[in-house]
């Protein structure tokens, strides 16, 4: 008798957890601890100046350097997360919300309605997305607030253009023909009925868009839209850097690569969950 053929360890292969969800929880633990307790992962203030250690190249003190100020970078790209991250999360998810309802709505009403509200979705798809969102930001006045409403604008109509396509999709299944048979009312029928089955492929949309939205906070931030100082805003720290790009490269290119592969990660995890084709 083999291992596996051992009572219960078949069983526990079937049910262990695949990869890719161990890969999900550990993002999202990482993403947890450092939005709500940046403290304990950072080992200095990251505001508090030290004009005489300004400019030190990364050490076990250290670990990104300092800026020209004196100030850990280590801590400041720790603390930066809460902008960044928190930022981009609140972005997507406040767009997926808004587009998915909308979406669903504009399918469900069919006709008129539909044509006038994807009329308004197409508007908004016109336009060059980091161009429009650089405008919106602009006439808002700086600050993270505005970049936030920016991409907010900018990303919610290719939600609610996938979901109004599923939605059609989904009103010819036969489970919609019997739950308006028993006399389901169309808000019934649209809440558990309806959009529930949009959740998978919403899933996988959101989670490749946090990359992206990452990137275009950051992008705003670097041409000076968004966060404004002394916020550790990664965006922020790469601009506020870049002048010091040849006497002090860690101060611009550790905080990037930190975009990058968080970002990255992002995509990854994105990618995978469209493969499997579950969403889950």
């Amino acid at each position: 008798m083999t291992v596996w053929q051992v009572p219960g360890v078949a069983a526990w292969r079937l049910r262990r957890p695949r990869a890719a969800e161990w890969w999900v929880g550990a993002t999202v633990f990482g993403i947890a601890a450092l939005l709500l307790v940046p403290g304990w992962l950072a080992p200095h203030d990251p505001y508090a100046l030290a004009v005489s250690e300004r400019f030190q190249a990364p050490s076990v003190a250290h670990p990104f350097g300092t800026d020209d100020a004196g100030r850990d970078i280590f801590s400041r790209v720790v603390h930066g997360a809460r902008y960044s991250l928190g930022t981009s999360l609140i972005v997507v998810s406040v767009a997926a919300v808004f587009g998915t309802a909308y979406g669903a709505v504009a399918a469900w009403s069919g006709g008129l309605v539909d044509r006038i509200l994807m009329r308004v979705v197409d508007v908004f798809l016109a336009f060059p997305y980091l161009v429009f969102a650089m405008a919106i930001a602009a006439s808002l006045g700086r600050g993270l607030g505005s970049t936030l409403i920016a991409l907010v604008v900018l990303w919610w109509p290719s939600y609610a253009r996938m979901v109004r396509g599923q939605v059609l999709s989904l009103l010819k299944d036969q489970h919609i023909k019997a739950a308006r048979t028993l006399g389901a009312s169309g808000g019934q029928i649209l809440r558990w009925h309806v959009v529930p089955h949009t959740y998978d492929q919403v899933t996988v949309r959101y989670t490749l868009d946090l990359g992206q939205a990452l990137v275009a906070l950051t992008g705003l931030s670097f041409l000076g839209l968004g966060a404004q100082p002394p916020s550790p805003e990664w965006g922020l720290l790469i601009a506020d850097a870049k002048q010091y790009a040849l006497t002090a490269w860690w101060a611009a290119v550790l905080p990037g690569l930190v975009v990058f592969l968080v970002a990255l990660n992002f995509m990854a995890i994105g990618d995978r969950l469209r493969r499997d084709g579950t969403g889950r």
